[in-house]
C-alpha cells in the first residue's frame, strides 16, 4: 500500500463454519476479514470450520484485501490443530485469542514458524483480559512477526466486571493503554467490536471515538457495519484539502527561508507536517483499495 500504510478501518469477523459467509465475504468491501474457528463456531462445528477457513485462504479468491484466521485460544482443545493448520494454509495473520504476556507471543510465533507459516503471515494478537492491558507494551513489543493488537472488549467489560453503556467510560483507561503499548512498539491497533447491529448511530459514535483514541480501526460482526467504519476511519475530502494546503504552506515558508509557518491561523511545526503526510498517505492507500 501507499506510503506503507494499509488500510484497517474495518475488520469484520466471519463464521469459517458458514460456507455462504464465507462466499458473500469475497464481495463485501472491508478492509480484512478474520475467519472465526473460536466464539462464532460450536464444538461439534470446529474441525469443518478450519477445513473451511484454510480452503478460503488458499483460494485467493478474496483480492488484495487481508484474509486472517482467528483461532481458539491455548488451553482449548482445539488449539493445536487450529494454529498448525492456519500456519500450513499461510493466511495474512494468524488471531489468537486472550494473549496475556510477552512470553506466550513468542511460544505462539516459535508454532507458527513451526507450522511452516510464511513470511507474510502474521501475528494479531488479543487483548481481551486486565493482566493483558497492564502488559500490553511488553505483548506489542515482543515479536517482530505480531502485527496488531485486537481489542476484545466483550471479554474485558466481563472480566472487569463492568457494564456495556454508551461511552464506554469503563473501558476507556485499557483502550488508551492498548494504543500507547501499540504505538510505543509499533504495531497497528484495532477497536473492539459494537454488539447492537441494528444501532448504526450508536456504531458510528463508536467508531468516531475509537478513532479520535488513535485506532487503526475497528472489528466488526456484522456486514451492515462495514460503510459506516470504512467512512469514519478514513480521511475525508476536507481532512485531506488541509493536509495538502498545510504540506504546501510549510514547503513554500521553508523555501523562503521563514522561521515561523502559519496555516489558517495555526502555527505549523514539523510534526503536523508528518501528520498531514500519513493523512494523505492513507487517503491515498484507501483510493487505491478500491
Amino acid at each position: 500500500m501507499t506510503g506503507g500504510l494499509v488500510p484497517r478501518r474495518s475488520v469484520l469477523y466471519m463464521p469459517a463454519s458458514n460456507e455462504r459467509a464465507l462466499e458473500k465475504a469475497r464481495t463485501l468491501p472491508a478492509d480484512a476479514l478474520i475467519l472465526d474457528l473460536e466464539d462464532a463456531v460450536a464444538p461439534d462445528a470446529k474441525d469443518a470450520a478450519r477445513e473451511n477457513a484454510c480452503a478460503a485462504v488458499r483460494s485467493g479468491a478474496y483480492g488484495d484485501r487481508e484474509v486472517a484466521i482467528r483461532v481458539n485460544a491455548v488451553g482449548t482443545p482445539w488449539h493445536a490443530a487450529d494454529l498448525a493448520a492456519a500456519a500450513a494454509a499461510g493466511p495474512h495473520a494468524v488471531v489468537v485469542p486472550k494473549v496475556g504476556s510477552a512470553d506466550q507471543v513468542r511460544a505462539l510465533v516459535a508454532a507458527l514458524e513451526a507450522g511452516g507459516a510464511p513470511e507474510r503471515t502474521r501475528l494479531w494478537a488479543m487483548v481481551e483480559t486486565p493482566q493483558a492491558v497492564l502488559d500490553v507494551r511488553d505483548v506489542a513489543a515482543a515479536s517482530p512477526r505480531l502485527a496488531a493488537l485486537v481489542l476484545g472488549t466483550n471479554d474485558l467489560v466481563k472480566e472487569l466486571y463492568a457494564a456495556h453503556v454508551p461511552g464506554r467510560a469503563p473501558l476507556l483507561t485499557a483502550l488508551s493503554l492498548a494504543v500507547l503499548g501499540a504505538r510505543a512498539a509499533g504495531v497497528a491497533v484495532l477497536d473492539g467490536v459494537y454488539n447492537d447491529v441494528k444501532d448504526l448511530e450508536g456504531f458510528e459514535a463508536e467508531c468516531r471515538q475509537g478513532r479520535d483514541l488513535g485506532f487503526d480501526g475497528k472489528t466488526l460482526i456484522h456486514p451492515g457495519q462495514v460503510e459506516v467504519a470504512n467512512r469514519v476511519f478514513a480521511p475525508d475530502e476536507a481532512a485531506v484539502d488541509d493536509a495538502r494546503e498545510l504540506i504546501a504552506a510549510f514547503e513554500e515558508a521553508s523555501a523562503q527561508g521563514r522561521g515561523v509557518v502559519t496555516h489558517r491561523g495555526r502555527m505549523v511545526e514539523n510534526l503536523h507536517v508528518e501528520s498531514a503526510r500519513r493523512t494523505l498517505a492513507m487517503a491515498e492507500a484507501v483510493a487505491a483499495r478500491g
